[in-house]
C-alpha cells in the first residue's frame, strides 16, 4: 500500500485537479510537508509522536541545543532545512538513570544554580599596544595535559539554535573553525569569558568568547575563539590576526583555553594605554554529575556541568520527518486522510476557492477529531494519580495495618 500516492490521489479529488497539468505531484508534496511539519504539532500533540531523546554529555560542556534535521530535498529540488527534530522536551528527565528535576523557567532554576560572575581586578597591564597579550584567569587551575581532564574551570560560550541556523551552510553544532564566523548574530551569542580594559578616551575595550571553537590542524573544542562584540543584527567582530598561527605546532591566537583559563596571543580592537589594567571575568564552576536540567530557548542547560560522559534521557515529542518521494514517507496509515484533507485545505485557501474550502472544512475537522481521539484513548488508559499512588513497593495493605507497603 503506497500511502504517499493514496494521499496525493485523495488531495486531487478534493481540489478537483486529476492530473499534473494543473498542479504537479511535486507541488502537492510541498503542501503535504507544510501541513505535516508546520501545522500538525501546533494543532495537537499526538501520543504516537511521543518518544525519548537521549545523548551523551561532553566533559565541560553545560549547554546543548535541540538537534536539527539534516537538510532534506523534496521532489523538484525544493529543500527543507533547519527543522528541529523534536517539538519540545518534558519531564521526566534522567541522568545515568537517576531522575533529576526538569525546569522550563529560568528563575526557578537559577535561584538554585546561580551563575556567579567571578571578577579578577587585574590580570595584566597595557603596554601601549593592542597586543599580543597573554591573559591568565587566576581562579582557574592551570592544568594542561594531553589527557582530557576536566578540572574546576570556566563555563564556555554558547551559540543558540538560531545562531547555528544563521551560520550558513549545513547546520553544524557547535561551530568549529580556524577563524570567527561573523554570520552568527550577536543576539544568538552567549559569552562566558570577558577581558576588559579602558581606552584613552574612557571607552570600554572588550574581548569575549564567541561560543565558537578552534578547528583545523591542532584544533580543540577546549579552545574558544575570542571576538569583539558587534552590533545586532550583525555578528561578532574578528580580532586581528585570526585564530590559528601557521606554525608546525599550531600555536593558538585569540583563543581561550577553558581548562587552564589562559588566553594566548590576544589582540584587542584598540590600543591599551601603558599602565592600564586589563580585567578578566568568567563563570567559575565545579564539574560533576548533573543534578538538574533547564530547557529554555531550545537549549538544555545542565547543572552541575558534566566532568565526564553521562547519559541524559528526556521525554520528547518528535517532529514528523519531511515527506519524500517514497512509499514509506509516512509511518502511520490512520493519519493518511487527515494529512490529505489538511494539505488540500491549504491549497484551497491559497487559491481562494472559498466555496470548496467551506464545504470540506467539516470533514477536515472530523478527521482531526478522529486522529486526536486515538491519542486521548491512550492517555486515559492510565489512572489518575493521587497522593497514595506511589507510597512504597508491592501493593495493598501491610500486615501491620499500615497502608503503603507498596506502590500501586
Amino acid at each position: 500500500m503506497n500511502l504517499l500516492q493514496d494521499i496525493l490521489t485523495y488531495i486531487r479529488r478534493i481540489i478537483k485537479s486529476p492530473s499534473n497539468s494543473s498542479i504537479t505531484d511535486n507541488l502537492l508534496i510541498d503542501y503535504v510537508n507544510r501541513f505535516l511539519l508546520m501545522d500538525v504539532d501546533a494543532r495537537m500533540q499526538l501520543f504516537d509522536y511521543k518518544t525519548k531523546y537521549q545523548f551523551q554529555t561532553v566533559p565541560g560542556v553545560d549547554q546543548y541545543n535541540m538537534p536539527l534535521y539534516a537538510v532534506q530535498t523534496e521532489p523538484g529540488a525544493q529543500t527543507i532545512a533547519s527543522f528541529p527534530i523534536y517539538q519540545g522536551f518534558l519531564a521526566p528527565a534522567f541522568v545515568n538513570g537517576i531522575q533529576v528535576p526538569f525546569y522550563t523557567q529560568k528563575n526557578a532554576f537559577y535561584n538554585i544554580w546561580p551563575n556567579y560572575v567571578t571578577n579578577s581586578p587585574a590580570i595584566a597591564v597595557g603596554n601601549g599596544s593592542s597586543g599580543p597579550y597573554t591573559l591568565s584567569l587566576p581562579f582557574v587551575p592551570n592544568i594542561n595535559t594531553t589527557v582530557n581532564v576536566v578540572p574546576p574551570g570556566l563555563l564556555r560560550g554558547h551559540v543558540d539554535i538560531t545562531g547555528i541556523i544563521s551560520s550558513g551552510g549545513a547546520p553544524t553544532d557547535p561551530i568549529i573553525g580556524n577563524t570567527l564566523n561573523t554570520s552568527v548574530p550577536m543576539t544568538s551569542i552567549y559569552s562566558g569569558v570577558y577581558f576588559t580594559s579602558t581606552g584613552t578616551d574612557g571607552s570600554n575595550i572588550i574581548v569575549q568568547d564567541s561560543g565558537q571553537f578552534l578547528g583545523g590542524p591542532g584544533g580543540n573544542i577546549n579552545y574558544g575563539l575570542l571576538m569583539s562584540p558587534g552590533v545586532a543584527p550583525g555578528g561578532g567582530v574578528s580580532l586581528p590576526n585570526g585564530g590559528l598561527l601557521p606554525t608546525p605546532y599550531a600555536t593558538t591566537q585569540n583563543t581561550i583555553n577553558y581548562n587552564t583559563g589562559i588566553a594566548t596571543n590576544v589582540y584587542f580592537h584598540a590600543v591599551i594605554p601603558a599602565g592600564q589594567n586589563i580585567h578578566g571575568q568568567g563563570y567559575f564552576y565545579e564539574p560533576g554529575l548533573p543534578r538538574a536540567i533547564l530547557f529554555y530557548n531550545n537549549c538544555l542547560v545542565l547543572r552541575n556541568p558534566p566532568d565526564t560522559q553521562y547519559l541524559v534521557e528526556i521525554d520528547a515529542y518528535l517532529s514528523p520527518a519531511a515527506f519524500l518521494n517514497s512509499a514509506n514517507a509516512i509511518p502511520f496509515g490512520y493519519m493518511a486522510e487527515y494529512i490529505a484533507r489538511g494539505a488540500a485545505r491549504k491549497i484551497l485557501s491559497d487559491t481562494g476557492d472559498v466555496e470548496q474550502f467551506m464545504f470540506y472544512e467539516p470533514f477536515f475537522k472530523e478527521q482531526e477529531l478522529l486522529v486526536w481521539k486515538r491519542s486521548q484513548r491512550q492517555w486515559t488508559a492510565n489512572r489518575t494519580e493521587t497522593i497514595y499512588s506511589n507510597t512504597g513497593f508491592g501493593n495493598g495493605f501491610a500486615t501491620n495495618g499500615l497502608y503503603g507497603s507498596g506502590a500501586n
